[in-house]
């Protein structure tokens, strides 16, 4: 199912990777110790302004800052929307 959802200006829709839920040497993390992750998948780019062409698209695994963004829930999912020059790189 398609998202119907497009961004404005320079903001980008990302969902955001799962947090771990165990460590690497095997040991379960509760859900009040783990940690906002900072990395996602861009769903969905904004059209940019006069001032500013967008240089991400969907698809594009990027990384942000841990406070960055607004978090907004959509057909049951979570995702972060902000503006690209909040996003610190693609990867």
């Amino acid at each position: 199912m398609a998202l119907k959802f497009k961004p404005l200006a320079d903001r980008v829709l990302i969902e955001p990777k799962a947090a771990e839920t165990k460590t690497e040497s095997g040991i379960y993390i509760p859900d009040t110790a783990k940690e906002k992750p900072q990395e996602g998948t861009v769903v969905a780019v904004g059209a940019g302004t006069k001032d500013h062409e967008m240089t991400v698209k969907v698809k594009d695994t990027v990384l942000y800052g841990k406070y960055s963004g607004t978090e907004l829930k959509l057909d049951g999912k979570d995702y972060l929307i902000m503006r690209e020059d909040e996003i610190l790189g693609v990867l």
